[in-house]
C-alpha cells in the first residue's frame, strides 16, 4: 500500500460493537433474515443450528481441541451455522450486519485460545462453520488445487496425492487442522525450508467481505490479497476457498526418528548445541526438528528425566541422506537401519503422530487430534543459545512437565523478504521454540497451575530469545501477549502490543487494510487486526 505525505494525517479508530455500533442483538431478526434468502433447496433447519437442537452440544464441541474453553461457563454462540453453499456463508454475514450479531468464523478448531468458537467478553455471537465447504480441486494442467476452508490439510495432502506422486504442498504436520485457518496465519511444516510456508505458496482466493460480495484476487485488490496470507484468521472476511501453487516432491522421501535422553553433562545436549548451528543452514532438502518431553519412567528408574527426539524428512533417498548428514552434522551417529524410505503422503503420516501406522486414507477421515486442556506459547530464536545454559532450561523444563517443539527456519524461509506477506519472521531466524502445556485434570486449580507454569518457562526464556519485541507465531495464538481490550479491536495502542510481536512492522499495513475493508470492525474479536482509518488535508 502506498502512503503519500500530507500536511495532516487524522488517525482514527471506530467503536466497538459492544461498546455502542451496534447497541443491541435480535437473534430473531437474523433467523428471519436468512430464512428469507434461502433457496427453496434448503430450509433453515438445514444450515441453522441453536441451543434448541439436539446436535447443538455435538456439533460446537466437535473440532473444539483445547477444552479449557468447553466448560459449561464458556459463552456460546446464539446459533451455529453451517453454510453448504457460498450464498449461505454471503446470507450469514448479510444478516449478522444487520441484526447486529457478531460472527465468528471456524474452519478446523484447533484455535487454542478459542477466539473462533468463544467469546471472552460475553458479546453476543453466532459461529460460521465452514465444516461442509472442504472440497479439493487439483489441476495438474498449471499444478494448482482450488481448495476450501472448511478442508483439513490432512485432506488436501490426500487428494493431492490421489492425482500425482510428485506433487505436494508445504503446509503443517497435523492433519486435523483446517485449512482456512492455517493458510490465514501462514503455515509452517516440513518442507518450509524448501518452499517456504503454505502462505507463501497462495496465488488467488475467495472471500466474502463484509458486504455480502465473493471477491477473487483481482476485484479485492493486492492489499486485501496481501494481508489474508498470514494476517491471522478472523480479521477481513470469509475465505471460502484459495488457489494454491502445487510444489515438487521427489517419489522417494526418507525419515528418521532419534531419542537421547537429557542427562546432565550428558550427549544430548551437546546435539541440541550443535543443532542450532546445522539445522538452519543445512541443505533447503533436509528438515530437522527437535522435540523435549517427559521420558518415561520404568519401575528401575527413580528420577525424572527429559527425553529429546529427533525427527527428520529429507526429500531424496537413504543413500543421500546419510551422504549429507554424515557430511555436516556426524554426531547424531545416524545409522541405515535409523532411515526409512516411503512417498511423501506416507511421510505425512509418519509425522502426525497420532495416525503413526495407519495407511494414508486415515487422512481423509477428518479425525481429530485427542482433545485435552491445553496452553501454549512461542518464541523466535535469532542467536544460538549458550551450551552451558542448556543445563538449567533443561532443570524449568523437568519440573514444568513441557511439551517443547524446536523447528529450523532458514532455506527458502530466510530468501522471502519480511514484507512479502505479513508473516515476518524470515532472515536472522535461526528456529521457532514452541511450548506446549496439556492436562486431562479438569479441575479449575489445575488448569490454573499449570497455565502460572507455562508462563513461568516463558518468562525464564526471555534472555534466550528475540527481542525488542521478542516475537510470537500468530498460528500459535497467545492471549497472554495482550487484547484488545474487547472483542472488536478499537484500541491500536493496546492491539500494538501483541500485533508487533505475531506481525512487526507488517501491524501497521494490516490494520490500515482493515480500515479500508471493514472499517466499522464487523469482522472482530480479541486479538484481530483493529481498523486504523487514514483521513488526509491537503
Amino acid at each position: 500500500m502506498e502512503l503519500k505525505f500530507y500536511t495532516c494525517i487524522l488517525v482514527s479508530f471506530f467503536l466497538c460493537l459492544s461498546l455502542g455500533l451496534f447497541p443491541s442483538t435480535d437473534s430473531a431478526d437474523f433467523l428471519d433474515c436468512i430464512s428469507s434468502k434461502l433457496s427453496s433447496n434448503y430450509t433453515l433447519i438445514d444450515i441453522v443450528i441453536t441451543s434448541n437442537d439436539t446436535s447443538y452440544s455435538r456439533v460446537l464441541t466437535s473440532t473444539i481441541q483445547n477444552l479449557r474453553y468447553s466448560t459449561h461457563t464458556t459463552p456460546k454462540p446464539l446459533a451455529i451455522i453451517t453454510p453448504f453453499s457460498y450464498s449461505h456463508v454471503q446470507s450469514t454475514v448479510i444478516c449478522s450486519v444487520a441484526s447486529r450479531l457478531q460472527i465468528r468464523i471456524r474452519s478446523g478448531g484447533h484455535d487454542d485460545e478459542g477466539l473462533s468458537y468463544t467469546s471472552h467478553d460475553h458479546t453476543p455471537f453466532i459461529i460460521l462453520d465452514m465444516n461442509h465447504l472442504r472440497s479439493v480441486t487439483v489441476d495438474l494442467n498449471d499444478n494448482t488445487a482450488w481448495v476450501e476452508s472448511g478442508a483439513t490439510i490432512g485432506e488436501l495432502y490426500y487428494w493431492i496425492s490421489q492425482k500425482s506422486n510428485l506433487l505436494g504442498f508445504p503446509a503443517g504436520e497435523c492433519p486435523s487442522v483446517g485449512v482456512g485457518g492455517h493458510l490465514s496465519g501462514g503455515g509452517y511444516g516440513t518442507m518450509a525450508r524448501k518452499y517456504g510456508l503454505a502462505a507463501d505458496n497462495v496465488i488467488d482466493a475467495h472471500i466474502v467481505d463484509v458486504n455480502g460480495r465473493i471477491l477473487d484476487r483481482d476485484s479485492m485488490g493486492e492489499d486485501l490479497f496481501w494481508a489474508i496470507r498470514g494476517g491471522g484468521g478472523g480479521s477481513f472476511g470469509v475465505v471460502l476457498s484459495w488457489k494454491i501453487s502445487l510444489v515438487y516432491v521427489p517419489p522417494i522421501v526418507t525419515v528418521f526418528s532419534l531419542s537421547r535422553k537429557l542427562d546432565q553433562g550428558g550427549s544430548g545436549t551437546q546435539l541440541v548445541n550443535k543443532w542450532q548451528y546445522i539445522a538452519h543452514n543445512v541443505t533447503e532438502d533436509l528438515f530437522i526438528h527437535l522435540v523435549i518431553s517427559l521420558a518415561p519412567v520404568s519401575d528401575q528408574e527413580e528420577d525424572r528425566t527429559l527425553l529429546l527426539t529427533i525427527n527428520s524428512m529429507f526429500l531424496g533417498t537413504a543413500n543421500k541422506l546419510m551422504e549429507t548428514v554424515n557430511d555436516r552434522f556426524p554426531e547424531l551417529g545416524l545409522q541405515e537401519t535409523d532411515c526409512i524410505e516411503m512417498t511423501w503422503i506416507e511421510s505425512v503420516v509418519y509425522f502426525s503422530g497420532y495416525l503413526g501406522g495407519e495407511g494414508i486414507e486415515a487422512l481423509k477421515e477428518r479425525r481429530p487430534w485427542p482433545k485435552s486442556y491445553s496452553k501454549g506459547k512461542s518464541d523466535y530464536v535469532r542467536k544460538p543459545i549458550p551450551e552451558e545454559a542448556f543445563e538449567d532450561i533443561w532443570k524449568w523444563f523437568l519440573q514444568e512437565d513441557l511439551l517443547i517443539v524446536i523447528e529450523p527456519h532458514g532455506g527458502r524461509m530466510s530468501e522471502i523478504d519480511a514484507s512479502e506477506i505479513p508473516y515476518p519472521h524470515r532472515e536472522g531466524n535461526l528456529y521457532i521454540i514452541e511450548y506446549f502445556m496439556r492436562w486431562t485434570d479438569e479441575d479449575f486449580n489445575a488448569s490454573k497451575k499449570n497455565v502460572e507454569m507455562i508462563r513461568k518457562i516463558y518468562e525464564k526464556m526471555t534472555p534466550f530469545v528475540s527481542n525488542n519485541p521478542r516475537k510470537a507465531y500468530v498460528n500459535i495464538r497467545d492471549m497472554d501477549l495482550g487484547t484488545n481490550g474487547n472483542a472488536c479491536g478499537t484500541n491500536y495502542e493496546e492491539a500494538t502490543k501483541w500485533g508487533s510481536k505475531y506481525f512487526m512492522e507488517n501491524f501497521w499495513r494490516l490494520a490500515m487494510v482493515k480500515g479500508e475493508v471493514d472499517p466499522n470492525n464487523f469482522f472482530g474479536h480479541e486479538q484481530s487486526i483493529p481498523p486504523l482509518v487514514l483521513s488526509y488535508s491537503y
